[in-house]
């Protein structure tokens, strides 16, 4: 199938389907359909191989492509991991699972141990973490306190990574933490 009609037809179809789905499941079904594009080479060469060579340098990381259902539906992301580029500490407003499709990607994972009862105050302790390659099972989270991690490339090779996302829930993006401050705060919409 040429490329751009399978994301159109993934746009059109299974991402709008996912996000009327209770989160668990969304989830479970989300995970087949990311591994199916990590394989995909048409996908891979048009949407993630070319950004390699610009992911040498770390001002461009990031999400390099994003495919939207309805609005506050769905997202497909491509991330591009430079070497030594990490997120901060995060949650999400939704569902999500990501794979890794080049390279590896490093994931750490970590639980709130706070009783939630002082604005701007968060204590985090570090559950457990991996290494995602390709061909790797998906990692998934959900929304809030379920779903707290860092994902990031510590290897010496660029790493590209697909996420999917499902709807937001609530006015928030997400919270960014800082452990070392026990600090949490809101991530606005972008």
């Amino acid at each position: 199938m040429e490329t751009r009609l399978f994301v159109v037809e993934l746009e059109s179809s299974e991402l709008g389907r996912l996000s009327e789905l209770a989160p668990e499941l969304a989830l479970r079904r989300s995970v087949p359909l990311l591994a199916r594009l990590a394989e995909d080479t048409a996908f891979l060469e048009a949407y993630a191989l070319p950004l390699l060579g610009k992911a040498r340098r770390a001002e461009n990381w990031y999400v390099a492509h994003r495919y939207e259902a309805e609005e506050d539906s769905c997202s497909l992301e491509v991330f591009v991991w430079p070497a030594g580029t990490t997120t901060e500490i995060h949650d999400h407003a939704s569902w999500g699972a990501f794979c890794c499709a080049v390279g590896s990607v490093f994931e750490e994972r970590y639980e709130r141990l706070d009783d939630r009862s002082k604005p701007g105050r968060a204590r985090l302790r570090k559950t457990w973490q991996r290494a995602w390659s390709p061909g790797d099972d998906a990692s998934t989270v959900l929304p809030g306190d379920e779903g707290i991690h860092r994902v990031g490339n510590p290897g010496e090779d660029p790493a590209i990574s697909l996420h999917l996302y499902g709807p937001r829930v609530g006015e928030v993006d997400g919270r960014d933490y800082d452990a070392t401050r026990d600090y949490v705060c809101d991530r606005a919409v972008a």
